[in-house]
């Protein structure tokens, strides 16, 4: 491994322990999400916004393995149920921008992603890992929290998409 990479992962590591050593807050179902208010590319990206949809949020960084996995499926979940009233949410957590923009050239988002270099947002929901992932209901309130991704959570977190749809007509 050469130096770069060495150092890469080092910094992504202490990153990551910095964030799990932050106070987090548990979340809880059936209690409100937290709100945010984050930059994006395509302008703020605030929870409220949103209000009356069922919201994925997806907490992400551009180091992460598998994140890069988890994006052609939530752009698959956002074109499928976008219609019905989802919306995705991705939270990056990286520390420069610019690294998620250049994760972001390769591995294009279809749905709303917010900037948070300072790490409020994944403290305010407990985040312990990436990628993590909150469901919340189109009444604003935690329906449920996953951790990591892999192919075989995909069946998964989609059932609990569509459930959470169904529950809001």
């Amino acid at each position: 491994m050469n130096n770069f990479k060495r150092n890469t992962r080092a910094v992504a590591a202490s990153l990551l322990l910095a964030l799990l050593a932050a106070p987090a807050s548990a979340l809880e179902a059936g209690k409100p999400a937290p709100a945010f208010d984050l930059a994006g590319p395509d302008g703020t990206v605030k929870l409220e916004k949103y209000a009356g949809k069922v919201v994925y949020v997806d907490f992400w960084a551009s180091w992460c393995g598998p994140c890069r996995q988890s994006f052609p499926w939530m752009n698959e979940m956002q074109a499928k149920y976008g219609p019905q009233g989802l919306q995705i949410v991705g939270v990056n957590v990286d520390a420069k921008v610019e690294d998620a923009r250049t994760f972001l050239a390769g591995t294009p988002a279809r749905f709303a992603i917010g900037f948070d270099p300072a790490g409020a947002t994944p403290r305010s929901y407990g985040v312990k890992g990436m990628p993590s992932s909150v469901l919340v209901g189109a009444d604003g309130k935690v329906i449920f929290e996953h951790s990591g991704f892999k192919a075989a959570d995909r069946e998964e977190l989609e059932a609990k998409i569509k459930a959470a749809l169904g529950a809001k007509k």
